[in-house]
């Protein structure tokens, strides 16, 4: 059986070493013979002397990125090679490793060259690995400057390695590394014959995740029996999501976070991505539901955007008490209620310090809010959050980092109101299609949104409670569904 896995050159007798079941593929004969053009899901390591656009080795991470095999370095690798913006990201994220790896280097200058996510210096595996996963090229080249001023390290560049230009004392540890790479990939995926790959995005230190770890571990059998190899990831894996063929985030998501960056990258990659970049800006925002909701004439509380040349209007358009909302809050927090007109001077102060616009809303004190989950345009579940005991919201946050919740009743979407489904599936309609939670209130027979989240909460034993497995395998079977049509569409293009 031919090899899965190729390591892709300009020229064969460039690639110095000879490691079992990898072939090593020419260029040209990898773009043009019909046997690459036909063969599915190949692995392909592009080790060509230059990325550049529109030049062999980018065409060949481009064609292969067609034909549906998995290049490394991918497309959207190579161009993030070349992006200032990234490269800053990148320095900024690894400040304390890069710090910690060059202070023992007395030199203003420093080049670190970084084989499959290694160094022949050990004590720089591991700022080695963190560069590999920001930029997964097999072989790469990091510069770092001194700066004379405070001596501190800043990385300045990263390029790929031609493999002709890897020094022949090298040779013996790339033989080691990259039959060390293939050894352990080769084990991973021995355990499962998956039809798709995919990422679930996690963080496993966040104090309130949007799944707790038994409904992760549902989500994983659900998506398995989907036909999906799943790997659960964290932040240090940006650079490994060309491996995938969806993106499932399950951390809490902000438009100036991690998971913004990873639903960027996921769809420059070609992922089916839940949720997408689109619906993270749309629901981290309350300016624009505010805005939207008002468009599309589905109720909501009266609303005013406040800025610092109105604020004087807010007491006579809203009264008091009202809700004061930071437009990128999440989970009860940057949101507060003023009672008192000092109360809405110094809490509105606090809140324009940090934002340009606020939103405020007139209070409609409900026992409970109803919240519809929401996939694919379809209602899924319906819970009744019910407020934190001797509080208006349904968190009760004690300024110390500590939390308490109100009860959840899970009830099945049928007895949910229709008016209130009908609300949510109103407000959820322009967002997208992805996975979101709508927050409505009921007051006197009137549905009321009040916001609708992306990522939404999904527990084992709370919003399971009614459909069981079948939550799960709702969802997955969605996502499966739309890579079956990424994948036909690509097939016919």
């Amino acid at each position: 059986m031919s090899p899965t896995r190729l390591v892709v050159v300009n020229d064969p007798a460039d690639w110095p070493i000879d490691v079992p079941g990898v072939r090593v593929v020419a260029a040209r004969d990898y773009l043009t013979d019909p046997y690459f053009i036909r063969t599915p899901r190949l692995k392909v390591f592009n080790l060509c002397r230059s990325y550049r656009y529109q030049k062999t080795g980018y065409y060949v991470s481009l064609l292969a990125t067609a034909r549906g095999h998995r290049p490394m370095p991918s497309v959207g690798t190579i161009q993030g090679l070349k992006s200032p913006t990234i490269l800053r990201v990148a320095a900024d994220e690894l400040e304390d490793l890069v710090q910690q790896s060059l202070a023992p280097i007395q030199s203003d200058e420093f080049t670190l060259s970084i084989y499959f996510g290694r160094n022949v210096a050990k004590r720089h595996d591991r700022l080695g690995a963190a560069l590999y996963r920001q930029f997964e090229a097999p072989l790469l080249r990091a510069t770092f400057t001194k700066t004379p001023r405070t001596g501190d390290w800043q990385l300045t560049g990263v390029q790929p390695i031609a493999v002709n230009e890897i020094h022949p004392d090298h040779h013996d540890f790339l033989l080691e590394v990259v039959t060390d790479h293939f050894k352990g990939r080769r084990r991973a995926r021995a355990q499962r014959v998956a039809r798709y790959e995919l990422a679930i995005l996690h963080d496993p230190d966040e104090v309130m995740p949007p799944s707790d770890e038994p409904a992760l571990k549902r989500f994983v059998r659900a998506a398995e029996s989907e036909g999906f190899g799943v790997e659960m990831i964290t932040g240090d894996d940006y650079g490994r999501l060309a491996e995938f063929d969806a993106l499932f985030i399950r951390e809490t998501t902000s438009v100036n976070h991690r998971t913004y960056r990873f639903a960027q990258r996921g769809e420059a990659e070609g992922l089916v991505v839940v949720d997408d970049p689109e619906s993270i800006i749309r629901c981290s925002n309350k300016v624009f539901l505010a805005e939207t909701l008002a468009q599309r004439n589905i109720p909501a509380p009266r609303t005013f955007i406040v800025h610092r040349a109105n604020r004087r209007d807010l007491l006579k358009a809203l009264g008091l008490p009202c809700i004061l909302k930071q437009p990128d809050s999440a989970f009860s927090q940057g949101v507060v209620k003023a009672e008192t007109e000092a109360e809405l001077e110094e809490r509105l102060t606090g809140l324009l310090e940090r934002s340009d616009l606020v939103v405020a809303q007139e209070f409609l004190p409900t026992d409970f809010d109803w919240r519809i989950g929401l996939f694919d345009r379809r209602p899924l579940y319906a819970c009744r959050y019910f407020m934190a005991r001797r509080h208006w919201q349904i968190i009760r946050h004690d300024g110390r980092g500590g939390s308490t919740a109100g009860r959840v009743e899970t009830v099945p979407i049928e007895r949910a109101p229709r008016a209130v489904v009908r609300a949510a599936r109103g407000a959820a309609d322009p967002i997208g299609d992805g996975l979101y939670g709508v927050d409505v209130k009921m007051v006197r027979g009137t549905p009321y949104v009040i916001e609708v989240n992306d990522n939404p909460t999904i527990e084992a034993g709370v919003e399971d409670e009614v459909l069981g497995p079948d939550l799960y395998a709702r969802i997955m079977r969605g996502l499966r569904e739309r890579v079956d049509q990424r994948t036909r569409g690509a097939a016919t293009r």
